[in-house]
């Protein structure tokens, strides 16, 4: 049974910082690529970041570009999301996704496992 656990979501104010974990079970996750996706009140969920299931390769949406990074300990099964420099627009219900092979991707079509999802919220 694949689980994904995401942990670290929380309130912050404007300009601080959370790292969001998601831990993996159940699946070959050094061979899968991880995405983190985020879905506001009233919006539709919406691509983060991505990273290859090596850890070499890592992609953002322009929004976020400076500001978060994603990173992976295979390890451990688990990928990260360090948020920098948070604003009330980051606002959401974050969830990380297991791709359905190696590489990143940017649609959510291309996830075959998604986490619960964890809420965070910046507070101007």
């Amino acid at each position: 049974q694949v689980q994904l656990v995401e942990s670290g979501g929380g309130l912050v104010q404007a300009g601080g910082s959370l790292k969001l974990a998601c831990a993996a079970s159940g699946l070959a996750f050094s061979s899968r690529g991880m995405g983190w996706f985020r879905q506001a009140p009233g919006q539709e969920r919406e691509y983060v970041a991505a990273v290859s299931s090596g850890g070499g390769v890592t992609s953002y949406t322009d929004s976020v570009k400076g500001r978060f990074a994603i990173s992976r300990d295979n390890a451990k099964n688990t990928v990260y999301l360090q948020m920098n420099s948070l604003k009330p627009e980051d606002t959401a219900v974050y969830y990380c996704a297991a791709a359905s092979g190696s590489t990143l991707y940017t649609s959510l079509l291309r996830y075959a496992y998604w986490g619960r999802g964890t809420q965070v919220t910046v507070s101007s």
